[in-house]
């Protein structure tokens, strides 16, 4: 996975003397999975999706078609065989992710939930994950641990969702947690494509720091 990350970054790093670029590795993988769901995908749609302009937009189709992750056609933007197996290795650690109504547990309006595959060993106390996802530009990010049908707030014992049956319905359902992944809820007031970004972008930040540590 260490590569993978690697990868991700490259695309999201500026050519000299380009100016400094409005994406990153979050936008990147999110694009992917638009191209994966869609079979192509317009710059219309990119904008729309990710909430970017234009011209960004178009900076971010060409440093994915500099590392062959996509090609353009007639149609659209389509993936490469090398997009697909970044995105299905990506998938492999982040299977899943759905959107949550708001609650005693969220922190805003527009709440999105990915779960992290078997990654509760690489989290803290949860706030490396809302800072990610502040610095991003939203509200901030919920972190939980899924053990023995709880879900546990970091470096407690306390069920978070004790009292929140809905939402326990909704990510046992949407999500269908395994003992020791990692629940992320990004949460933004003003924009439901924050919400989502600011979780995937905690997600991919717990994969990197790991990767990090171990030096791979």
């Amino acid at each position: 996975m260490h590569n993978i990350i690697k990868i991700l970054y490259k695309i999201s790093s500026k050519y000299a003397p380009s100016r400094n670029l409005s994406f990153g590795i979050v936008h990147i993988f999110k694009t992917l999975q638009l191209a994966n769901s869609y079979g192509h995908i317009s710059r219309s749609l990119l904008c729309k999706e990710l909430d970017l302009g234009e011209g960004s937009i178009k900076t971010l189709i060409k440093h994915l078609k500099m590392h062959e992750m996509i090609v353009t056609n007639n149609s659209g933007t389509i993936l490469t065989q090398k997009g697909k197996y970044i995105l299905f290795e990506l998938l492999s650690l982040i299977p899943a992710e759905t959107f949550i109504p708001e609650s005693s547990i969220t922190l805003a309006k527009y709440n999105y939930s990915v779960r992290l595959k078997d990654s509760a060993n690489l989290i803290g106390f949860g706030l490396e994950q809302r800072d990610e996802a502040i610095k991003l530009g939203a509200k901030g990010a919920t972190t939980l641990l899924f053990s023995k049908g709880k879900f546990i707030i970091p470096g407690t014992d306390y069920d978070a969702l004790n009292s929140e049956k809905v939402i326990r319905h909704i990510l046992i359902q949407k999500l269908q947690p395994k003992d020791n992944d990692v629940i992320i809820i990004g949460s933004d007031d003003n924009n439901e494509i924050m919400a989502e970004l600011a979780s995937k972008s905690a997600a991919l930040f717990t994969i990197r720091s790991h990767n990090d540590h171990k030096n791979f």
